[in-house]
């Protein structure tokens, strides 16, 4: 009986080291995932779920030994490196924040500047920034919301850029269905062209309207915009217009050349400047000029215009 007792006991113990080397061997089998990586909300099998959908090797076991250390936080993980042990994964879901790094997209400002911004900010690449925003935005200019983003330091290009996407486009769906009760692309670009102008060409909130009704009256009176603002596009963002730049740029921006609104967007726009271009005030105006007070002076005819001009100019000298 003895000799059976210690047998049993011999092979259990055989058993339970197997297991725990197995375990072991387990924990410390490596996972590759970004340095940076997106958590959820939600149940811990709802984690899991996600994580097998971006291919991080994780199974069942995983959502065992989560619900004995604890349960992952949501948002953004700082993992820190490319490939750690499962065990140091799992522990990192649990007690790890991602360190955040605020970003602001002011109102006009064009994509390029923008890019060069997250580039420098972030320490991301440049060409793979506009590389990822060419393939996942259709539109190159006025598809971001200008808004302060919450960005993870260390976050890949592309998981940027795809977060500026969704935030920026389920915005955009938002304001147009409050407006208009649905969301048509082309419709709604149309509009962010014309916001574009109007973003660049206003001395205030107040005026976007006033502004708008100008562009309005000459686009249905087919008038040539001829607005300086729609060649502050790309790197030209914060170039003074000279010109020379108005003789020399054969793009579709150059509203002194060409009729009609530009291509495509300016700059990226805010909601006022959106709600102008749809919403323009009934005016008869088709000039402006700045004012004394850096507001700008409205004017229905071309005499006027001059005269305006020349009170600008005047005090300049």
């Amino acid at each position: 009986m003895n000799n059976r007792a210690l047998k049993s006991m011999k092979w259990i113990f055989e058993i339970v080291l197997i297991i725990a080397l197995s375990f072991m061997y387990y924990l410390n089998k490596p996972i590759n995932s970004p340095k940076v990586i997106y958590i959820p909300k939600g149940s811990i099998n709802k984690i899991i779920s996600h994580l097998q959908s971006k291919n991080y090797n994780v199974s069942k076991l995983d959502s065992l030994i989560l619900r004995v250390i604890g349960s992952p936080q949501s948002g953004w993980i700082q993992i820190g490196t490319l490939s750690s042990s499962r065990a140091d994964f799992l522990y990192k879901l649990v007690t790890a924040k991602a360190a955040l790094q605020n970003i602001t997209l002011i109102p006009g400002e064009t994509t390029y500047i923008f890019l060069n911004q997250l580039a420098n900010n972030l320490g991301l690449d440049r060409e793979l920034l506009q590389e990822e925003y060419d393939k996942q935005f259709k539109h190159k200019e006025g598809a971001l919301v200008p808004n302060t983003y919450k960005i993870p330091i260390g976050i890949t290009e592309q998981e940027l850029i795809k977060i500026l996407r969704s935030e920026s486009t389920s915005a955009m769906k938002k304001l147009s269905y409050k407006i208009f009760g649905t969301y048509n692309e082309n419709k709604w670009f149309h509009f962010v062209t014309l916001a574009s102008i109007i973003q660049k060409e206003s001395a205030n909130i107040q005026e976007m309207p006033i502004v708008s009704s100008v562009i309005h009256n000459r686009l249905k009176k087919k008038m040539r915009l001829q607005m300086d603002g729609t060649l502050n596009y790309g790197k030209y963002s914060h170039v003074k217009v000279t010109p020379k730049r108005i003789k020399e740029d054969d793009t579709s921006y150059n509203t002194y050349k060409n009729k009609g609104l530009p291509s495509s967007p300016v700059c990226n726009v805010s909601f006022d400047a959106i709600r102008a271009a749809i919403f323009p005030a009934q005016t008869d105006y088709l000039y402006f000029m700045k004012s004394k007070n850096g507001t700008h002076d409205f004017s229905c005819n071309y005499s006027t215009h001059l005269s305006n001009i020349k009170r600008a100019t005047k005090r300049n000298k």
